[in-house]
């Protein structure tokens, strides 16, 4: 689809940019995956590269969205990419990319709510992203990522003029020569005839700006080396490739987590950090940072984020056979016949799900998951059939996406539209492995159909809805999605919601309380429902921080 070329950096820029890297990223991505074999010879590179630019473009989007009139300011588009690069984060080079975009936001956001910038600003972008992603990276290593980027700001900083299209082309063409150099600045690309995988996925990056700024496709960059290409006889590229570089016989555990801390907890991190391990990255600022490190002791890295501050999202990826850290054989394990994967969006859900057999991806609020995560899920419930319960309305074309990769992947999926996590519950609770897939996938979409569904939140900010208008700070109670009370006391609002749904008849009751609820309310609601409704059961579960303060669902 041809791009309308965009003069200065604005907003809209920067969201033909993320949206355009995505794309890039995506048509990429297998080859990246192929060439990556430095620091860890694991195959994702390109895989983390587009989930961490997929956040991005969600959290752009999502501040696109809340303008019902106008558009967001420069500043406002460039910290949403910022933030959501940074909470999608993966792998070494996802991370410094999101360094990268952290970099750049700092200086375009400084722009107050002026509505763009020209060339020069986003000259100076480039040079403070790639000193920032440098400086992020405990021990930096020429011929990675960080050198492609360095040659980036060089470029664009050598560049004459305030054009935006001539700074971003600079850029790129400084990228791309810096990148065809790498295999003769690390010993494991020379071996294996590639380029660094992390400094590709760059360069793609820089050409979807420069088609933002030109309307025009940057040249493709291959994978592999111009200059080096493995001899006759030599094996496929793989962990042997980087047996001398850092990582050989390293360490067996990639470590991952999103951490709220100050900067001083932070500092202290990283000498701890560093001591543990290798290929320590840590990136953000503002009391939000994204931590990656390969350890032989997992539970000591985190242990050192629990004493830094409180980190979550904590991802522990173990480097299995094939890789750089392996010494043996293993059997690949047998796929299952079927599995259940659910988004839920609390810590108590997650274990709710859990020992009903699902496999979860917690949503946090204000943080859905990208498709990449679901299908990260579907792959790790490692079944041959897999139900599929996106529990949010929001989250149907995400979850459509991942199912769609996973039958690409040749996993029979099936995508039951739940539009909460009350109606996932009801689909989970007549969940049969042993029947028929078509007739399971009947049973659990039935159940969960039959379910009405309402929850109770605080407004955020003064609204219209379809029970009036609302000020910030009212309790709303939203029955199947829309506002149908609007109130200042939070059992109150419950109560008559409750009252609401059960008139039109119901057998059970399901509450799911968050963890900012009143103490009293699930007793006081039980109470009604006993004293008021003969023959109606009621079940209450905790959620944990799951956003709203109440769930409903009745049956």
């Amino acid at each position: 689809m041809a791009q309308v070329p965009q003069t200065f950096f604005d907003a809209l820029a920067v969201r033909t940019w993320c949206g355009l890297a995505l794309e890039s990223l995506g048509r990429a991505r297998e080859e990246i995956d192929a060439i990556n074999v430095y620091p860890v010879a694991d195959g994702d590179t390109g895989t983390n590269l587009y989930l961490t630019v997929e956040s991005a473009v969600a959290a752009v989007e999502a501040v696109f969205t809340a303008y019902d009139v106008g558009k967001p300011t420069l500043a406002d588009a460039v910290r949403a990419m910022a933030h959501g690069a940074l909470i999608g984060a993966r792998g070494n080079s996802g991370t410094i990319l999101a360094q990268l975009l952290r970099g750049m936001a700092q200086v375009l956001a400084d722009e107050g709510d002026t509505a763009h910038t020209d060339g020069a600003g986003l000259r100076l972008a480039l040079r403070t992203a790639a000193d920032s992603a440098r400086q992020a990276v405990a021990h930096p290593v020429e011929g990675t990522v960080l050198t492609v980027a360095s040659a980036a700001a060089d470029a664009a900083g050598a560049a004459t003029g305030d054009d935006c299209g001539a700074i971003a082309r600079a850029a790129f063409e400084g990228a791309r020569a810096a990148l065809a150099a790498t295999p003769g600045q690390l010993a494991a690309l020379e071996r294996a005839g590639v380029v660094d995988a992390g400094g590709r996925g760059l360069v793609a990056v820089l050409g979807a700006l420069v088609e933002t700024f030109t309307g025009e496709a940057a040249p493709v960059v291959p994978g592999a080396s111009a200059r080096v290409r493995p001899g006759p006889g030599d094996g496929p590229v793989g962990a042997e490739d980087c047996a001398d570089g850092p990582g050989a016989g390293g360490p067996a555990f990639e470590v991952i987590y999103l951490l709220e801390a100050e900067d001083a907890a932070v500092a202290r991190l990283r000498d701890r950090l560093d001591g543990l391990g290798d290929s320590l990255v840590v990136v953000g600022g503002d009391g939000l940072w994204n931590v990656h490190v390969h350890v032989d002791d997992a539970g000591a890295a985190v242990e050192a984020g629990v004493e830094a501050g409180r980190p979550y999202r904590i991802r522990i990826t173990h480097f299995g056979a094939g890789d750089a850290h392996s010494t043996g054989e293993r059997t690949p394990r047998e796929r299952v016949q079927r599995a259940v994967v659910a988004v839920v969006p609390g810590e108590g859900l997650a274990g709710l799900y859990g020992e009903a057999g699902a496999t979860t991806v917690l949503a946090r609020p204000g943080e859905p998951p990208a498709s990449g995560e679901l299908v990260e899920a579907v792959r790790r419930a490692h079944a041959r059939e897999v139900v599929l319960l996106p529990n949010d309305a929001d989250l149907r074309h995400t979850a459509a996406a991942a199912a769609e990769q996973a039958r690409a992947e040749g996993i029979r999926v099936a995508l039951i539209p739940t539009r909460s996590a009350v109606q996932g519950i009801a689909a989970l609770a007549v969940h049969e492995p042993e029947r028929r897939f078509d007739e399971d996938v009947v049973s659990m979409t039935s159940a969960a159909g039959a379910t009405r569904h309402a929850e109770v939140a605080v407004a955020e900010h003064r609204s219209w809805t379809s029970a009036g208008i609302c000020q910030a700070g009212d309790v709303l109670g939203l029955i199947d999605g829309d506002v149908a009370v609007i109130g200042a006391d939070v059992t109150a609002v419950a109560e008559t919601v409750l009252d609401r749904m059960l008139a039109a008849g119901g057998e059970l009751v399901t509450l799911v309380l968050g963890d900012e609820a009143p103490g009293t309310i699930a007793a006081h609601l039980e109470d009604r429902v006993r004293e008021a409704y003969l023959a109606v059961d009621t079940v209450v579960y905790r959620g944990g921080r799951q956003g709203a303060l109440l769930l409903i669902g009745v049956e």
